[in-house]
Parts: structure tokens; sequence; C-alpha cells
């Protein structure tokens, strides 16, 4: 019988603790969605409504976690306009530590199991060479069309906080912190500049509920009249000293007046005054995604891994 146990608050912890030991050796290991701050944010930010449908399985040597899987089975999305969404494939986010790499097949087969007979996608890194060669042994192949122009693949990236800049708002904006602007606020901000979201208030309770959250590290822009502009939470790795932008989203009102790459760099001095030395954000990686890509580059940003997206066809076993 396959392993069928739901994700837990304690299991997305012991899943950080993997994403920091890979980061610490092996970076480019790092896939966009098993990083220490996207594992928190896509726990909390989704766990009330769609936990059900999260199974996933646990390896250890010994009393250390060395390899997971998360898979995301179908489920319905609710958005905040009131429309669904139906998911009817199946996904995966996973993470082996290097040193354990031949887990992989049993990932796979677990993976198989809990999703058969449904459409199944993975996004390893592009460095996973081993993992990449044991995905296309068990049936998966390149998603095409994922790869296309305008691709979901997302690319992670990276700088160092060595020279970070002084930030310049336009007049009558000012830099908030969650801690001081309140969940209401913060809820506001996120749902504004994301309108298909289905964020909602228990959604930001949980976040904050994540042992990686610091609403002194969740940073807004605030325009004049009182609307929050933009928002950003900044994840901290203390063990690696790196702190990870997700999400960062402006509302569509006040776009284009530089405020997301003054909040970033706002965001880059309050971290590095909390003792980061480098910083992460992901962004779609195709052609036809240039606007978060084209931020984060004029920031110093610089590609350090990028999604090879695998699918497996419905009728595959």
């Amino acid at each position: 019988m396959t392993d069928f146990e739901l994700l837990t608050a304690a299991d997305v912890q012991l899943m950080q603790g993997l994403a920091q030991r890979v980061t610490a050796t092996r970076p480019e290991l790092i896939s966009a969605d098993a990083s220490y701050g996207e594992l928190a944010w896509v726990w909390g930010q989704g766990c009330a409504l769609h936990r059900s449908t999260w199974p996933r399985r646990l390896w250890f040597s010994g009393a250390e976690l060395v390899a997971w899987g998360w898979a995301f089975l179908p489920r319905r999305v609710r958005r905040n306009d009131g429309s669904f969404t139906d998911v009817t494939g199946a996904s995966l986010s996973y993470q082996v530590h290097p040193d354990h790499a031949a887990l992989v097949d049993e990932v796979i087969e677990w993976y198989d199991g809990v999703a058969a007979g449904l459409e199944r996608t993975v996004m390893p890194t592009d460095a996973e060479e081993f993992a990449l060669r044991r995905w296309a042994a068990h049936g998966y192949e390149t998603d095409v069309e994922a790869l296309g122009d305008t691709g979901d693949w997302t690319q992670l990236n990276q700088r160092d906080l060595t020279d970070v800049e002084q930030p310049v708002l336009p007049a009558g904006f000012r830099f908030r912190t969650a801690d001081e602007a309140g969940p209401e606020a913060a809820v506001r901000a996120h749902v504004d500049a994301w309108t298909n979201s289905s964020y909602t208030a228990q959604s930001y309770q949980d976040v904050r509920q994540t042992a990686a959250y610091r609403g002194d590290l969740h940073v807004l822009v605030e325009a004049p009249g009182g609307t929050m502009a933009s928002s950003t939470i900044m994840w901290f790795d203390e063990a690696n000293r790196t702190v990870e932008f997700e999400p960062v989203g402006t509302h569509p009102d006040y776009r284009r007046l530089g405020l997301a790459r003054a909040m970033m760099l706002h965001g880059m001095r309050l971290a590095r005054a909390a003792g980061a030395t480098q910083a992460t954000v992901v962004c779609l990686g195709a052609p036809g995604h240039p606007a978060a890509r084209g931020l984060y580059h004029g920031l110093g940003f610089r590609e350090l891994s990028r999604d090879a997206p695998l699918v497996r066809a419905r009728t595959a076993g």
C-alpha cells in the first residue's frame, strides 16, 4: 500500500532543515519550490484550504531527514473574485540530499503511487544530473509546454548584500513593516497585488505561525492616503545567513513607480542589519514573463538555479 500521510507543520520544519543543509554545500540543487522560504510560504498560505490533498513522505538516515516528497493532488481552488480553478493533475516538490542521491528512485516510485492515473509533473533543477536520468528512466519527459515562451518554469536568483544602494520612494510614500501595519493591512496588500489569489486572513494567520516568519522582515510600502501599495515577505535562513523574498507584489494602480525596487532595496538593508549576507528571489524564467526578471536583474540578482520541468502523461501507468 502506498504511504499516504498528510503534510504537517512539523514536517515543514524538518524539510526546511534539509534545505539549509543542501544550501550550505550545493545551492544549485535547491529548486525554487524546495527553498527554505518557499516551503514556509506555500505551507502557510495554503494549508487551511488544501492540506487534505497534500500527501508527503519523509526518508531518514538515523534521526536526520535526507529526502522528502510533497505531492499536490487534484483540488478546487477558489479565487478571491469568486471564481474557481479545478486542478486535475498532480505535481511534486521534493528534495534529496546529494549524499543520498539514490533515494530519488524511491521518491519517484512513491509519487507514481499516490498520483496513479493522473498526469504528473515535477520540476527538478537542471543541475540534478543523476536525478534527471532517473526521472527519464521512470517515463518522465521534458515538459515542452512548460518550457514555452510563456511557460511556468522558474529560476532562483541570488546576490550578495555587501553593497546595497539607498532606496528612494516617491514623495508621500513610506516603508512599513507588518508588525507596524497590522494583519488586515498585510492581507489587503497581498490580495490587491495578486487579484486572482485565494489568500485570506486565515492564510496569513497560518503564514505567521511558521517558524521562519518574522513580522519585522515583512515589508510594505504605504501610499499617501493609507493604501498598502507594495509588499514582500523576507524569510531569513540564519544558518546560511540568506534571506529570501517571497512573495513580491504591487497594487496595479501603483505599478511603474519604482516601489518594488525601493522596497526590495530597503528589505535588503534590513536583512543585512539582521545578519544576512546574501539574498535570493524566484521569478518565472520564460521569455514571455520579463517583468519580474528584469526588476531582479536590475537589482543585481543573477540566476543560481533553474527548473527542468518534466511530465508523465495520464495514460502512462
